[in-house]
């Protein structure tokens, strides 16, 4: 049998065409797994310009207010705070008179009214109640280390000693004390900060921070 042998034109041909499909194949192969990726990826993934930060909300405390130590509107003061940078006339009316002793008030008299409520300015701790000849039924609140209210003068105290209480809550109601008999019925009330009794019409809707 005699043997034939290509030329050597067909044999590049033949690799050419072999080395053409190869590619193809791998091509098409290629092409057909990055189509499933790409499906897949648009069904598993949602892409958001939002972030959890978006919604966030900035929330900033806020200090509980002084209020005043009744509610009745009819109340009003009978006896205000000393205040040695007064005008004369205003500080004699702020002067206390009893058994030929004159003594600067330290706080301020309520009153307008034989019944009327006594409130706790702020939230607090009752320290003391106690009855006094001369005051009347005492009442402190310590509100902070530095800050505590006084209501002297009083009549049916509803607290005790060591019980906690809320800002506006009632304690009692306005009364009589033998210090101030012209005066009736009336709350005697100051706020002492570090001790020392400050004019409560400079406190009301503060916060104990801005005292």
């Amino acid at each position: 049998m005699k043997t034939r042998r290509l030329k050597k034109s067909v044999v590049y041909g033949i690799y050419a065409v072999g080395i053409f499909a190869f590619f193809g194949t791998i091509y098409l192969i290629e092409s057909n797994v990055s189509n499933k990726n790409l499906k897949k990826d648009n069904i598993d993934y949602t892409y958001v310009s939002k972030t959890i930060f978006d919604d966030t909300v900035s929330v900033v405390a806020s200090e509980a207010k002084i209020v005043k130590p009744y509610t009745d509107s009819d109340i009003k003061v009978l006896q205000d705070y000393y205040n040695y940078k007064d005008s004369e006339e205003k500080q004699q009316k702020s002067i206390i008179y009893y058994e030929n002793t004159y003594m600067p008030s330290s706080g301020i008299s309520y009153g307008g009214k034989d019944d009327f409520d006594v409130v706790s300015i702020l939230d607090g701790t009752v320290i003391s109640v106690k009855e006094d000849n001369l005051n009347g039924t005492t009442v402190e609140i310590k509100h902070s280390d530095d800050v505590i209210s006084v209501y002297q003068s009083l009549a049916d105290v509803i607290v005790k000693e060591n019980d906690t209480v809320t800002s506006g809550q009632i304690i009692g109601k306005g009364g009589q004390s033998n210090l101030n008999k012209d005066l009736g019925v009336h709350l005697y009330f100051e706020i002492l900060v570090k001790g020392n009794p400050v004019n409560p019409l400079d406190c009301y809707n503060k916060s104990l921070s801005e005292l």
